[in-house]
This record gives C-alpha cells, structure tokens and sequence, in this order.
C-alpha cells in the first residue's frame, strides 16, 4: 500500500516539525494507512460520521481516570497515532493538483499537530493551525 520512501518521507518530515515546534525527548507516533473502508469504520465509531476521511489522530498524553504514568529515562514518550486513507489521499492529491508525496506529508503532519494540541475548531485556531501547516510544509520543501 505504501512503500518505504513514503515512510522515510513521513519520519523525516515529522522530525522536522518536531524541530521546529521545539520538542524534546524521545517521542513516539504511530501511523497506520489504511482503506477508505477500514477509515470510514474508524471514523463512524469514533467520531460518529459514517463515511471516508483523510486523517484522524488519538491523542494518548492525557490520562484518564485511573491511569498511572509509567515514566522511564529510556522509554519513549508516546505522543498518540495517526491514521491516514491512502485512497484518499490519492484521490485529494489528484483534485488539488499535487502529487501524492505532498498529500500524504500534507495528512500526516496535520494528524501530528493535533497530536500536539493545534485544532481548527474556530477561525482563530485554523488560521494558527494551517499557519503553521504551511510553515512547516514551506520549510521541509512540501509547499505548494
């Protein structure tokens, strides 16, 4: 579904966004690509919307009721996953007129700035948020 430059080009880019957002540590993300099939499932028990979508992320730094942290030198903090419609993101690659290795970083780094808390609820927020897309996209070489 997805070969190993895609995956280079995702651990790359979201090294250099966590660069630049000053992160520091050991962080772990996971990424999963998937169907619109097996997305449209995830998105319809999640998030109550029974169709398609590019990207969602689950955050995993909040802890819930009853959680105890388990905090180590050498483990990796983990940030939360991604997960990413390879169809769709074809799919919006050809729309938008980009290819797909745009796209695909596109997806990802906006699933990792939700991971760090960037939401595009209200206008200001977007503005931030996508602000911040295209900075960090215009910065690795992914711009439009």
């Amino acid at each position: 579904m997805v070969h190993g430059e895609i995956e280079d080009l995702i651990r790359d880019l979201l090294n250099h966004a966590a660069k630049n957002e000053q992160l520091e540590g050991n962080l772990e993300v996971s990424i999963t690509f998937m169907t619109d099939k097996e997305i449209q499932k995830i998105n319809a028990e999640y998030r109550g919307k029974d169709v398609p979508t590019d990207v969602i992320s689950f955050a995993l730094e909040e802890m819930a009721e009853g959680e105890i942290a388990i905090v180590g030198e050498d483990l990796p903090t983990a940030l939360g996953d991604i997960i990413i419609s390879v169809e769709t993101a074809q799919n919006q690659a050809a729309e938008y007129g980009h290819d797909f290795n745009r796209e695909i970083g596109f997806l990802a780094l906006h699933g990792f700035l939700h991971l760090l808390g960037y939401d595009h609820m209200n206008e200001e927020d977007e503005k931030v948020m996508f602000g911040k897309q295209k900075e960090i996209l215009d910065s690795f070489g992914l711009g439009r």
